[in-house]
């Protein structure tokens, strides 16, 4: 680091140049001269006790003395060597080497010689201090030293982001350069912002270091120190939890904010508490240990112990203001990554609940699904993905994003999810739903704007129904290998209001793979939407010839290969990813029939039952599947005013289906000893692994599964 002199220290006209309080200030330029009379006019200025303080007055030929400072002092100084000119400038011609001794300020430590006598000195002797003579001062005894050494080791600290990092920055920064060893004692827990702590201060030990490094950043400016290799009693100091007693000594240290000597009686009886008992007697004697409160924005959150070892030279008074620097810069970097540690967790917590904590397992298809955020600063974004089982064994698949990657962008995306799952439970047609989220949109406000693509699929018929809205269209990866951007309508973006959205349906063949994603995985700065899109096409097709024609690729390496094609730098917006596989329902594995509502349709809906089930083998279900469908299909024929359809699906469980005009859904009730009816879903309810009934455009389904044995 290099000090330039401020405006203050410029040499003001008639100031005396011997004058001690001018000793970081440049003399200036003497006027022209000529001989030794020149020379001699110009006295030497010398500290005391330095032998060229003796040195007879320079002659003609050393006559530049007086111009140029002392090279060791100017490099430390970080001063002009020239000093003929104005600030900074440079000299017209190399002038001699030559030594101009300046005066010492009172209370000074003297400097040591030039650049060859220091670094003549061995790594131990400069740690140490030992080996040096009386008066010689050992690294961190200059101002220089510690100014250089303090702005090296905040800037360490700053660099941390999160607590274990800034915590580690403090030790590596610190140990061995200015301590042997550091314990650091965080509260526990930590208040987060303006919380006020509630119960007993327990300290946590959070980290000790004792391992110097033998490498240092040279960009810091602190150089490698050699450390002894046989171990002392500092490698055992430090207990895990500590509970400061209020009004005890440690308590009293705390509270004074400013870090103290433990050879203080304060300091020295706050050890035991603080370390354990009988562990303040392995604390070095003298002034080699320091107590540095670490005091935030509000109050104390924990404490730093500096120690030296016993062959180390101890610390002095000024040391006790790099402590100070040290455990301030800490402190505050720790208040902040607690704080952003909540809000990294609120950003979590939050993007967790706006999307699936598990895909569903429909029947005849497989689901596999990725969300990115935007970067490790953005958590949350407005990209979200849904798969929701609709009657008739169909599957809802939907995948949308709000514009933004802001907390409100997930709050318009939670609102939106919620709004889309209602309306595909209403088993409303696509085209319909992406109607109702877009007038949707325009009440939460006119800014709020968004893409969403709504697909269908059945496996029974193998179909899927596909509605967009301003969203990149799906990739469908066939069976072979080949992959195509399916042909859907564009669409305007939700939210824009006053436009229809069209709806096409198309094939869905079995083994055939879907891939919906939101516009961040194929868009960003280096390319546009229909270069990505045309990227995941090859990509696609490229994973499923790895697998060979007659097996697809499994879905979750299908996932991971499609974000690999992202490269570094390469992604702008967060991303969202929804994989379906479609497997199908072979239609020998369905039985579809109409009963008329007519008092014989459950001896006939029977009938049907038992058939289908000898067929299929599964003659074991055949007298719990009669007593179910007859209740269902009874309670149908009741109420429906059109024919009652049942469907039986045999996939890994037997599924029944029974649909009617009538949209009241059933309600499980208990009844009375003495009631006729209202036992049929009582006994769905105990016979069936699964049951329930979904309201639909044209009336419901009641539905029940049962395990094939």
């Amino acid at each position: 680091m290099t000090e330039h002199p401020t405006s203050f220290e410029r040499p003001q006209p008639g100031v005396d140049p011997t004058d001690p309080r001018g000793a970081l200030l440049r003399s200036p330029a003497p006027p022209p001269a000529h001989g030794a009379e020149a020379s001699a006019a110009l006295p030497l200025q010398a500290r005391s006790g330095d032998p060229a303080s003796e040195a007879p007055v320079a002659q003609a030929g050393n006559s530049t003395t007086g111009r140029t400072g002392t090279t060791g002092n100017n490099k430390d100084m970080g001063m002009n060597p020239a000093g003929t000119g104005p600030e900074h400038s440079q000299p017209a011609a190399a002038e001699p080497d030559t030594h101009r001794p300046r005066p010492v300020p009172e209370g000074v430590p003297v400097q040591p010689g030039g650049e060859g006598e220091r670094s003549s000195q061995s790594g131990d002797e400069r740690r140490s201090g030992q080996g040096l003579p009386p008066g010689r001062p050992t690294p961190m005894r200059r101002d220089g030293d510690r100014l250089r050494f303090v702005g090296a080791a905040t800037r360490r600290i700053a660099r941390g982001i999160d607590l274990d990092e800034i915590v580690m920055g403090l030790c590596r920064a610190t140990v061995p350069t200015f301590s042997d060893a550091i314990l650091v004692y965080l509260r526990d827990p930590l208040p987060v912002g303006d919380e006020r702590p509630t119960g007993p201060l327990v300290l946590r030990l959070r980290r000790s270091d004792r391992i110097p490094q033998q490498e240092r950043d040279l960009e810091d400016g602190i150089l490698p120190v050699p450390v002894p290799e046989n171990p002392t009693e500092l490698d055992g100091l430090g207990t895990e939890l500590c509970e400061v007693q209020p009004g005890s000594a440690l308590a009293e240290v705390l509270r004074g904010v400013r870090p103290v000597f433990t050879d203080t009686p304060a300091a020295h009886a706050a050890l035991p508490e603080l370390l354990g008992e009988g562990c303040e007697f392995a604390v070095p004697s003298g002034r080699r240990a320091i107590l540095a409160p670490l005091r935030g924005r509000r109050r104390v959150i924990g404490a730093a112990l500096f120690l030296r070892r016993p062959d180390r030279i101890p610390f002095d008074p000024d040391d006790l203001l790099v402590a100070a620097q040290l455990a301030t810069h800490s402190a505050l970097g720790i208040d902040k990554a607690v704080l952003y540690g909540r809000e990294a967790y609120i950003a979590d917590e939050l993007q967790r609940t706006m999307l699936p904590e598990t895909l569903p397992r429909p029947t005849g298809v497989r689901l596999a699904s990725r969300y990115l955020p935007a970067a490790e600063t953005a958590r949350v974004g407005g990209d979200w993905y849904d798969a929701i089982p609709l009657p008739g064994s169909r599957v809802a698949l939907v995948v949308g994003d709000v514009m933004g990657h802001s907390m409100t962008s997930a709050a318009i995306m939670g609102q939106l999810r919620t709004t889309a799952q209602t309306l595909a439970g209403l088993d409303l047609p696509p085209q319909e739903v992406l109607h109702h989220l877009d007038e949707q949109a325009q009440r939460l406000g006119t800014d709020r704007m968004a893409t969403c693509l709504y697909a269908v699929y059945d496996p029974v018929s193998h179909r899927i129904t596909i509605a967009n809205a301003g969203h990149p269209p799906p990739v469908l990866l066939h069976l072979g290998g080949r992959a195509e951007v399916l042909r859907v309508p564009p669409g305007a973006p939700i939210g824009v209001g006053g436009v229809d959205f069209e709806a096409v349906e198309l094939d869905a063949p079995a083994g055939a793979t879907l891939l919906l994603y939101t516009d961040g995985l194929v868009e960003s700065r280096l390319r546009d939407v229909w270069t990505g899109i045309e990227q995941l096409r090859e990509k696609l097709a490229a994973t499923a010839q790895l697998t060979g024609p007659d097996h697809p690729p499994p879905l979750e390496a299908l996932c991971d290969e499609v974000l690999d094609m992202l490269g570094p730098g390469d992604r702008d917006d967060d991303i969202a990813l929804l994989a379906a596989r479609f497997d199908g329902i072979a239609p020998s594995d369905v039985a579809y029939w109409f009963l008329e509502p007519e008092d014989a349709a459950p001896g006939r809906a029977r009938r049907l039952a038992r058939r289908a089930l000898s067929r299929w083998g599964m003659e074991d279900l055949t007298d719990s599947v009669e007593l179910l469908v007859s209740e269902v299909v009874t309670n149908a024929v009741r109420y429906a005013t059109r024919p009652v359809t049942l469907r039986l699906l045999r996939t890994d469980v037997l599924r029944c289906e029974v649909g009617d005009d009538v949209p009241q859904l059933p309600r499980l009730r208990q009844a009375r000893a003495t009631d006729e009816g209202g036992r049929g879903l009582y006994l769905v309810n105990r016979l069936a692994r699964r049951w329930g009934a979904t309201r639909l455009s044209t009336g419901k389904v009641v539905w029940f599964e049962l395990n094939r044995g």
